[in-house]
Protein backbone atom coordinates (compact mmCIF):
# COMPACT_ATOMS: atom_id res chain seq x y z
CA UNK A 1 0.00 0.00 0.00
CA UNK A 2 1.00 3.46 -1.04
CA UNK A 3 2.52 5.25 2.17
CA UNK A 4 0.31 8.29 1.53
CA UNK A 5 -2.82 6.24 1.68
CA UNK A 6 -2.25 4.13 4.17
CA UNK A 7 -1.70 7.58 6.30
CA UNK A 8 -4.85 8.84 5.02
CA UNK A 9 -6.46 5.75 5.95
CA UNK A 10 -4.82 5.64 9.41
CA UNK A 11 -5.88 9.68 9.94
CA UNK A 12 -9.69 8.38 8.85
CA UNK A 13 -10.24 5.53 11.10
CA UNK A 14 -8.64 7.73 13.95
CA UNK A 15 -11.36 10.08 13.15
CA UNK A 16 -14.42 8.08 13.02
CA UNK A 17 -13.32 6.43 15.94
CA UNK A 18 -12.91 9.61 17.90
CA UNK A 19 -16.25 10.57 16.33
CA UNK A 20 -18.08 7.35 17.46
CA UNK A 21 -16.80 8.09 20.70
CA UNK A 22 -17.90 11.81 21.07
CA UNK A 23 -21.36 11.11 19.84
CA UNK A 24 -22.19 8.19 22.61
CA UNK A 25 -21.32 11.35 24.75
CA UNK A 26 -23.60 13.48 23.15
CA UNK A 27 -26.70 10.82 22.83
CA UNK A 28 -26.25 10.56 27.08
CA UNK A 29 -26.50 14.65 27.05
CA UNK A 30 -28.78 14.76 24.89
CA UNK A 31 -31.27 12.10 26.86
CA UNK A 32 -30.40 14.43 30.08
CA UNK A 33 -31.69 17.52 28.50
CA UNK A 34 -35.18 15.90 27.60
CA UNK A 35 -34.27 15.27 24.14
CA UNK A 36 -34.53 11.82 23.46
CA UNK A 37 -34.78 11.39 19.82
CA UNK A 38 -31.67 13.35 19.33
CA UNK A 39 -30.24 11.35 21.42
CA UNK A 40 -31.26 8.39 19.47
CA UNK A 41 -30.36 9.86 16.11
CA UNK A 42 -26.58 10.49 18.10
CA UNK A 43 -26.38 6.84 18.80
CA UNK A 44 -27.36 5.69 15.17
CA UNK A 45 -24.87 7.95 13.64
CA UNK A 46 -22.12 7.13 16.57
CA UNK A 47 -22.70 3.29 14.97
CA UNK A 48 -22.13 4.67 11.36
CA UNK A 49 -19.15 5.90 12.35
CA UNK A 50 -17.94 2.63 13.78
CA UNK A 51 -18.81 0.86 10.61
CA UNK A 52 -16.44 3.54 8.54
CA UNK A 53 -14.04 3.14 11.75
CA UNK A 54 -13.91 -0.53 10.89
CA UNK A 55 -14.19 -0.27 6.92
CA UNK A 56 -11.12 1.84 7.03
CA UNK A 57 -9.19 -0.79 10.15
CA UNK A 58 -9.55 -3.72 7.57
CA UNK A 59 -8.81 -2.26 4.32
CA UNK A 60 -4.88 -2.07 6.37
CA UNK A 61 -5.58 -5.18 7.83
CA UNK A 62 -1.94 -6.03 6.80
CA UNK A 63 -0.60 -3.11 8.19
CA UNK A 64 1.13 -4.33 11.18
CA UNK A 65 2.53 -1.98 13.97
CA UNK A 66 1.76 0.73 15.96
CA UNK A 67 1.58 4.71 14.85
CA UNK A 68 1.20 8.04 15.87
CA UNK A 69 -2.36 9.72 14.13
CA UNK A 70 -3.59 12.92 13.35
CA UNK A 71 -7.24 13.47 13.22
CA UNK A 72 -9.22 16.46 13.66
CA UNK A 73 -11.47 16.20 16.73
CA UNK A 74 -14.10 18.40 18.35
CA UNK A 75 -14.11 18.45 22.06
CA UNK A 76 -15.91 19.84 24.84
CA UNK A 77 -19.71 18.82 26.38
CA UNK A 78 -22.03 21.78 25.86
CA UNK A 79 -25.85 21.99 25.40
CA UNK A 80 -26.92 20.06 22.71
CA UNK A 81 -26.86 22.50 20.30
CA UNK A 82 -24.13 23.47 20.85
CA UNK A 83 -22.74 19.73 20.79
CA UNK A 84 -24.68 19.65 17.23
CA UNK A 85 -22.91 22.48 16.25
CA UNK A 86 -19.49 20.59 17.28
CA UNK A 87 -21.39 17.73 15.36
CA UNK A 88 -22.16 19.52 12.18
CA UNK A 89 -18.27 21.29 11.83
CA UNK A 90 -17.16 17.74 11.64
CA UNK A 91 -19.39 16.43 9.22
CA UNK A 92 -18.78 19.23 6.86
CA UNK A 93 -14.96 18.82 7.17
CA UNK A 94 -15.15 14.92 5.97
CA UNK A 95 -17.85 15.76 3.30
CA UNK A 96 -16.30 19.22 1.59
CA UNK A 97 -12.29 18.79 2.52
CA UNK A 98 -11.35 15.47 3.83
CA UNK A 99 -13.21 12.61 1.70
CA UNK A 100 -12.38 14.57 -1.40
CA UNK A 101 -8.57 14.70 -1.05
CA UNK A 102 -8.15 10.86 0.59
CA UNK A 103 -10.28 9.80 -2.68
CA UNK A 104 -8.12 11.80 -5.06
CA UNK A 105 -5.07 10.16 -3.84
CA UNK A 106 -6.65 6.64 -3.62
CA UNK A 107 -7.84 6.58 -6.83
CA UNK A 108 -4.48 7.96 -8.13
CA UNK A 109 -2.63 6.00 -6.38
CA UNK A 110 -4.96 2.70 -7.77
CA UNK A 111 -5.38 2.05 -4.08
CA UNK A 112 -9.38 0.38 -4.90
CA UNK A 113 -10.36 -0.74 -1.25
CA UNK A 114 -9.19 2.45 0.19
CA UNK A 115 -11.02 4.46 -2.64
CA UNK A 116 -14.00 2.14 -1.62
CA UNK A 117 -13.91 2.76 1.87
CA UNK A 118 -13.67 6.75 1.48
CA UNK A 119 -16.04 6.69 -1.07
CA UNK A 120 -19.11 4.65 1.14
CA UNK A 121 -17.58 6.93 3.87
CA UNK A 122 -18.11 10.51 2.31
CA UNK A 123 -21.62 9.55 1.06
CA UNK A 124 -22.87 9.02 4.26
CA UNK A 125 -21.37 11.88 6.11
CA UNK A 126 -23.33 13.72 3.38
CA UNK A 127 -26.65 12.85 5.15
CA UNK A 128 -24.97 13.07 8.96
CA UNK A 129 -24.69 16.53 8.50
CA UNK A 130 -28.01 16.89 6.97
CA UNK A 131 -29.46 14.85 10.06
CA UNK A 132 -27.80 16.96 12.49
CA UNK A 133 -28.90 19.94 11.15
CA UNK A 134 -32.46 18.93 11.32
CA UNK A 135 -31.72 18.10 14.99
CA UNK A 136 -29.65 21.60 15.89
CA UNK A 137 -32.99 23.30 14.75
CA UNK A 138 -34.54 21.54 16.66
CA UNK A 139 -32.91 22.23 19.96
CA UNK A 140 -32.18 25.81 19.51
CA UNK A 141 -36.17 26.00 19.05
CA UNK A 142 -36.34 24.27 22.61
CA UNK A 143 -37.95 20.97 21.33
CA UNK A 144 -36.56 17.83 20.15
CA UNK A 145 -36.65 15.79 16.91
CA UNK A 146 -40.14 14.64 15.71
CA UNK A 147 -38.55 11.30 13.95
CA UNK A 148 -39.50 7.37 13.54
CA UNK A 149 -37.07 5.32 13.41
CA UNK A 150 -33.73 5.82 12.24
CA UNK A 151 -31.74 3.18 9.80
CA UNK A 152 -27.93 2.76 9.42
CA UNK A 153 -26.67 0.49 6.72
CA UNK A 154 -24.21 -1.89 8.18
CA UNK A 155 -21.99 -2.48 5.19
CA UNK A 156 -21.44 1.22 4.51
CA UNK A 157 -23.04 3.39 7.45
CA UNK A 158 -25.62 5.12 4.71
CA UNK A 159 -28.45 6.46 7.38
CA UNK A 160 -31.84 7.90 7.53
CA UNK A 161 -35.24 8.16 9.47
CA UNK A 162 -37.90 6.12 8.00
CA UNK A 163 -38.29 2.74 6.74
CA UNK A 164 -35.07 1.21 5.37
CA UNK A 165 -34.89 0.68 1.34
CA UNK A 166 -35.24 -2.54 -0.57
CA UNK A 167 -31.43 -1.44 -1.60
CA UNK A 168 -28.79 0.32 0.25
CA UNK A 169 -28.33 3.75 -2.26
CA UNK A 170 -24.64 3.77 -1.28
CA UNK A 171 -23.67 -0.14 -1.41
CA UNK A 172 -25.81 -1.49 -2.97
CA UNK A 173 -26.98 -3.93 0.02
CA UNK A 174 -30.01 -5.44 1.27
CA UNK A 175 -32.84 -4.29 3.16
CA UNK A 176 -32.03 -6.92 5.62
CA UNK A 177 -28.02 -5.27 6.16
CA UNK A 178 -30.03 -1.87 8.06
CA UNK A 179 -29.84 -1.39 11.85
CA UNK A 180 -33.17 0.25 13.68
CA UNK A 181 -32.49 2.59 16.22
Amino acid sequence: MHPMTLSHLQSAFAGESQAHMRYLVYAEKAEKDEMPQIGRLFQAIAWAEQIHASSHFVVMRDQFGAVQTVAGAGFGLGTTAENLAVAIEGEDFEVAEMYPVYKAAAEFQEERGALRSFDWAWKAEQTHAALFREAKAAAEAGGDLEIDQVNVCSRCGHTLVGDAPDRCPICNAKKETYRAF
